[in-house]
């Protein structure tokens, strides 16, 4: 990685910028608007790698894989959710990717909220088409309900040796996704508790009930109009498993979140929006996800979090192949790619999120030391430790959770 001049900014503070400047991943809400060895070798290939059979899914509909020949991968991403140059017109690890291999990458950012390119591309899933798509980044819940409907691909474990052995263990096994037969996370998120400390002017924040009970912030506090993380954090803060809860646990929870909004505790609900807020004090503090938080700790020293003790939710964007696609070998050499710790650590460099790689501490180091040392982008040990994820929802559970959600939050 080349060196900068004092007086220009590091890769970190570029992202920022970038962010600050135009919509972006960051910007557009990642999660804000809900709607509610396999294909060659089949599951003993997985056994044989030490990764289970992905249990009761569908599975995917192959086609011809034309990878030999087309030498190409068409991969969809959301914005500003890669590394890209000073120019702003090149992605370094994708250029380092086709040198390697050979393998064009025809990068689009396409997919500016989830259910919107669910419904740009579930017709032609539907009807068993290809979608024009080997590669595609989602959500973890639409990502489960792609699988639940077998629109998407089995992977094949040999073309993956990177993915297996450097995956981290605090996302090896989703219950959507048990062995990761069918994705690889592209990063992961966290959510925890932030604050502006001087807009606490001397009060003290430490957990989802000081943002729900205490009354030196009301009308201060924000929440997310994501539903598992909002949710998802009030369950931990109630000693409720938000990988076990019942239909009775989650009604507790809207319950518990209808008395602070009738109280005047909460502010409002948002997506990234909630940044501006938070930057300026109009927020005293709120549930914010981490990605976000290390961007603005870049310019605003009063800005800070505290992962709570009762746990923090933790959730991946995933890497999929969809039915039908033409390059599937060259998609999962792709996939494998980016497990590698140099362009993990270059990745994660710019986008700021969790890294999904075990060992890219030492390499993100060696391009920003503040990035390799922040738990928000490599959580240690005992930060994995308190991460929980929010259970995979049958669509009868979806769509009611949903609709008390929604209600709540004035939707």
């Amino acid at each position: 990685m080349r060196q900068y001049e004092p007086d220009r900014p590091n890769p970190v503070e570029m992202a920022a910028i970038r962010r600050s400047l135009r919509t972006g991943r960051a910007a557009l809400g990642r999660r804000s608007f809900l709607g509610g060895a396999l294909a060659v070798g089949g599951a003993g290939a997985l056994s044989a790698c030490g990764i289970p059979a992905a249990g009761k899914t569908q599975g995917g509909v192959s086609a011809d894989d034309h990878s030999a020949a087309e030498k190409v991968v068409n991969f969809s991403n959301w914005p500003e959710y890669i590394d890209v140059d000073d120019s702003g017109k090149s992605h370094p690890t994708l250029d380092e990717f086709r040198k390697r291999t050979g393998i064009t990458v025809k990068y689009t950012e396409d997919i500016n909220d989830n259910d919107e390119f669910f419904g740009k591309i579930q017709p032609q899933l539907a009807a068993g088409q290809d979608t024009g798509r080997d590669l595609i980044v989602l959500t973890d819940w639409l990502a489960a309900r792609m699988i639940r409907l077998g629109y998407v691909q089995q992977l094949d474990a040999s073309h993956l040796p990177h993915a297996f052995a450097n995956l981290s263990d605090q996302f090896r096994s989703p219950d959507w996704d048990p062995g990761r037969a069918y994705s690889y996370p592209w990063q992961g998120i966290s959510t925890v508790v932030a604050f502006n400390k001087k807009a606490l002017n001397g009060v003290e924040v430490k957990s989802v009930s000081d943002l729900l009970d205490n009354p030196a912030l009301k009308g201060r506090v924000g929440l997310l109009t994501e539903m598992r993380d909002t949710v998802g954090m009030t369950m931990l803060d109630m000693s409720i498993d938000p990988a076990k809860f019942t239909d009775d646990d989650y009604d507790a929870v809207i319950a518990r979140l209808q008395k602070a909004v009738d109280k005047g505790q909460i502010r409002r609900f948002t997506g990234n929006d909630y940044t501006s807020d938070l930057s300026k004090g109009d927020l005293a503090a709120c549930v914010a996800w981490g990605g976000d938080i290390v961007q603005l700790q870049a310019d605003n020293p009063d800005v800070g979090y505290v992962i709570p003790d009762s746990g923090y939710m933790t959730s991946t964007d995933n890497l999929m192949i969809p039915n039908k696609a033409r390059h599937k070998t060259n998609a999962e050499r792709l996939i494998d790619f980016y497990y590698e710790p140099q362009p993990a650590a270059e990745l994660s460099a710019y986008v700021n999120y969790v890294s999904p790689v075990a060992d890219v501490q030492p390499y993100l180091a060696k391009i920003d030391k503040g990035a390799a040392s922040n738990p928000l982008i490599v959580p240690d040990k005992a930060m994995q430790a308190k991460s929980r994820a929010f259970r995979a929802l049958s669509s009868k559970e979806e769509t009611a959770y949903q609709q008390k959600f929604a209600k709540l939050t004035g939707a």
